[in-house]
């Protein structure tokens, strides 16, 4: 199985920054680090699995499991099922940091479902072909839970003077914290606008970035 460049898990069409499918999570989640934590876990979590368990069931299609028509939602109500596991695991561990980014996790499936689209259009059954579909999904997993990571480590402090990480019963605890005489907050920052501003900062430098690695390749 091979992909062509616009299906690149960061430089791609596919991209949470080449076709802004993650922005949403982008915006929601980067308000605090341990939001992000949370939802790079769950990212990992729900990509890996969903892939895997797709490519059983496709590897077994001989004795009709999955349906000619509508294989993509059979492909979301797999995510959807690995996503609600999740949440009840976390939820276990730590019920406030669950309930902070419930809808957060409710969301990564359906991100899932979109950006892996191409994996269940494919109709290989070999072990090579699960492989190279896991680490696809797990590529895009990383992609998204990498730019998250950085996106609240710049975020975070700037709204908030802090940095946080999941845990405790109070859903977080501060790990790192910056006096307001040598860091001053931008409260701007905390909300969606703010959010909003830094993502179209770093979706100016990826669209450079893209244009000056891959000229031509993207039009």
């Amino acid at each position: 199985m091979s992909y062509n460049i616009n299906q690149h898990s960061f430089w791609g069409s596919l991209s949470p920054l080449g076709g802004l499918t993650g922005a949403g999570i982008l915006i929601m989640a980067s308000a605090r680090l341990s939001w992000a934590v949370t939802a790079a876990g769950c990212l990992f979590w729900v990509y890996g699995l969903t892939a895997i368990a797709y490519s059983f069931l496709l590897s077994a299609n001989k004795y009709n499991i999955l349906p000619v028509q509508g294989r993509s939602a059979v492909f979301t109500c797999i995510a959807v099922f690995f996503g609600s596991i999740y949440a009840l695991l976390f939820w276990l561990l730590c019920p406030f940091a669950a309930f902070e980014v419930f809808l957060i996790l409710m969301l990564v499936p359906l991100f899932c479902a979109n950006s892996c689209a191409h994996i269940h259009s494919t109709a290989g059954n070999s072990h090579s072909d699960i492989y190279e579909r896991l680490m696809d999904a797990v590529s895009m997993a990383g992609t998204l839970a990498g730019l998250l990571a950085a996106f609240s480590i710049l975020r975070e402090p700037l709204a908030f003077c802090s940095l946080s990480f999941p845990g405790t019963y109070q859903g977080m605890i501060t790990i790192m914290y910056f006096s307001s005489g040598s860091f001053f907050p931008i409260g701007i920052f905390a909300s969606s606008c703010g959010a909003l501003l830094l993502l179209g900062y770093f979706v100016c430098l990826y669209q450079y970035g893209r244009n000056k690695l891959y000229p031509g390749e993207y039009k």
